[in-house]
């Protein structure tokens, strides 16, 4: 078969002639910057909005214990990880310096006790030599300032009675206190719990008032209602409220799942020391364990089977929209330009 050159060259000069002014007009992409897109179909399903965050188990109550008296302990009923009910004795300070304050305290009682006696004493005494000068004084037996000064010495001699009082008040005040005090070097379990963390031991000195927090000693929690404190950013902490279902991942249990409730949304943001303005502010969250989807692991690993301090991821369930029309995202695509 011949070749007819004089056709096959007229059409491939056109040809590229075409190609070149397509070229210039922006008709071939000569960028390769094709969108790869997916087909996908149309369906129905739950769409899920959901805000993720990560924090620690931690007990829903838990009661740091500090003396209200100072001391050194000289008893130690617990140990860390023991079950201890309300009322039951766990520590014990030497109350040898309490005792003797309600020695001197009882001593000050007594004292106030007789001057407040002398007191009345004196005040009667006083009442009768009035008594007698005002009968002289009208009898004209002694003079005016005579008997103006038998009338400031009854003053005198009350005023002096109310102080005796106070005082006596003021002393058994001190010995009610003094009792107190005493009563303070035997600390009692405040609720039935876990002790989870256990700070002293026998022979340490401890500090402690009862206007300012002292020495932490120990920690009291109840393991049966456990929650997690997450921080969630301020982006996503507007969706969330009070009820939200979640469900809640713990390293300890890997490939299982919990469920959880929000229980508590900080109002203020959680402020860092010597945080920058650019710092992300965050936003503390707890969310409430629910005991029935953790029933399984009961007997296996005893009833409580959280401990605080455990890692755990939460998803946070915002927004659910059941039977929505969706795609895959695959086969979504944006173009600038649409006409």
């Amino acid at each position: 078969m011949k070749i007819n050159l004089k056709v096959i060259i007229p059409i491939a000069i056109v040809l590229i002639g075409g190609l070149i002014v397509a070229k210039k007009r922006g008709w071939i992409d000569t960028n390769n910057d094709a969108v790869v897109i997916e087909i996908g179909f149309v369906h129905q399903r739950t769409v899920v909005e959901s805000v993720t965050a990560s924090g620690k188990i931690q007990p829903e109550i838990e009661v740091n214990m500090s003396p209200e008296v100072s001391g050194e302990i000289i008893e130690v009923n617990v140990v860390d990880g023991q079950y201890v009910k309300y009322g039951e004795v766990l520590v014990k300070i030497n109350p040898d310096l309490y005792e003797s304050a309600i020695t001197r305290s009882r001593a000050a009682v007594n004292s106030a006790k007789t001057v407040l006696a002398q007191s009345d004493a004196a005040l009667i005494e006083t009442k009768k030599l009035w008594e007698r000068n005002q009968n002289l004084f009208e009898k004209g037996a002694i003079s005016q300032q005579e008997f103006d000064a038998a009338q400031r010495s009854i003053t005198v001699a009350e005023l002096q009675r109310e102080s005796s009082k106070y005082a006596l008040q003021s002393a058994k005040a001190n010995l009610d206190e003094a009792f107190k005090n005493l009563k303070r070097t035997t600390i009692i379990a405040p609720i039935s719990g876990t002790v989870t963390q256990l700070n002293v031991e026998l022979g340490e000195r401890v500090v402690g008032t009862a206007t300012m927090t002292g020495t932490e000693m120990l920690r009291i929690a109840e393991l049966d209602t456990m929650e997690v404190l997450v921080e969630v950013n301020e982006n996503d902490i507007v969706k969330l409220v009070s009820g939200d279902t979640a469900l809640i991942e713990i390293d300890a249990y890997l490939g299982d799942s919990f469920k959880g409730v929000v229980s508590e949304i900080a109002n203020s943001a959680k402020l860092a020391m010597g945080a920058s303005a650019d710092q992300v502010t965050n936003f503390e969250v707890k969310i409430r364990v629910l005991n029935s989807s953790y029933a399984h692991l009961v007997e296996t690993y005893g009833k409580n089977p959280f401990r605080p301090g455990m890692t755990a991821t939460v998803e946070i369930i915002t927004n659910k929209v059941r039977d929505a029309l969706v795609v895959p995202i695959q086969a979504v695509t944006v173009r600038k330009d649409t006409s």
